[in-house]
């Protein structure tokens, strides 16, 4: 008997944690794309400091980009092939520390 008082116990602290962890309170679906939505300005001023940076030292370099925003190498370089891809700028070189990038005119 003692012990299905502690498995009945058991399952309601359970059900109430379960509860708890899955509630979403209320407006968090617009929380949510609030922050998408900063995210996205954010990510296209950081675009744009890149372009004016580009602008005025002529070119640019992965670890240039990870300074100038700071952010990860693997951000920069998602930045850096937006922008290729966008067409506003090019990539001189191949691979490694040789590797920079120029406005398009």
């Amino acid at each position: 008997m003692e012990q299905l008082f502690i498995f009945i116990i058991g399952v309601v602290i359970g059900v109430v944690v379960v509860w708890v962890l899955v509630k979403r309170p209320p407006g968090a679906s617009e929380d949510k794309e609030n922050f998408k939505e900063k995210q996205k300005r954010e990510k296209e001023q950081g675009k744009q400091k890149v372009l004016q940076s580009i602008e005025m030292q002529k070119s640019i370099t992965n670890d240039a980009v990870q300074n100038l925003l700071g952010v990860s190498d693997a951000t920069a370089t998602r930045y850096l092939d937006e922008l290729e891809k966008e067409g506003k700028i090019k990539q001189v070189g191949a691979m490694g520390g040789y590797v920079y990038y120029e406005k398009i005119e």
